[in-house]
């Protein structure tokens, strides 16, 4: 990873924090690791948000409040964007532009906010670029 900072969505936090994916978790902790080695992650509250919901409620082995809880305070290391209300009108702007989910269109402003150049995300198409973010796949064989 070069010193640009990058975004993480959050399919990516979720699968760092599931060993059930197998290759994915691998993949997710190890991109994870070089942002903390690197100083260059950002991520935002809604990304913590819907971390907390997916990892309690929705995995086949969830993990306990708690422990979950404790992931969500590491993060607050990186500064985690806080959407305001201006976001969410640009948020809403952008998914009518490039006909994104809305949810999807927050995290590119958040993104966009947080001055990063990369997003990681699975959701999103793989080298797509949305203004000065660019989106990557960590999970495509040629990232």
């Amino acid at each position: 990873m070069s010193g640009d900072r990058v975004f993480v969505d959050t399919n990516i936090l979720v699968y760092a924090y599931d060993s059930d994916t197998a290759d994915k978790h691998d993949v997710a902790k190890r991109n994870l690791a070089e942002l903390w080695n690197d100083e260059t992650g950002a991520l935002s509250i809604q990304v913590l948000q819907e971390f907390y919901v997916t990892v309690t409620r929705k995995l086949s082995k969830p993990i306990n409040k708690r422990a979950a809880r404790d992931v969500i305070d590491t993060y607050d290391t990186w500064s985690p964007h806080r959407p305001v209300t201006a976001d969410l009108v640009a948020a809403s702007e952008l998914e009518e532009r490039h006909r994104l989910a809305f949810w999807d269109a927050l995290v590119v402003i958040s993104a966009q906010r947080s001055e990063c150049t990369r997003l990681l995300s699975e959701d999103l198409q793989h080298g797509r670029r949305i203004g000065p973010v660019t989106v990557v796949n960590p999970f495509e064989a040629n990232h």
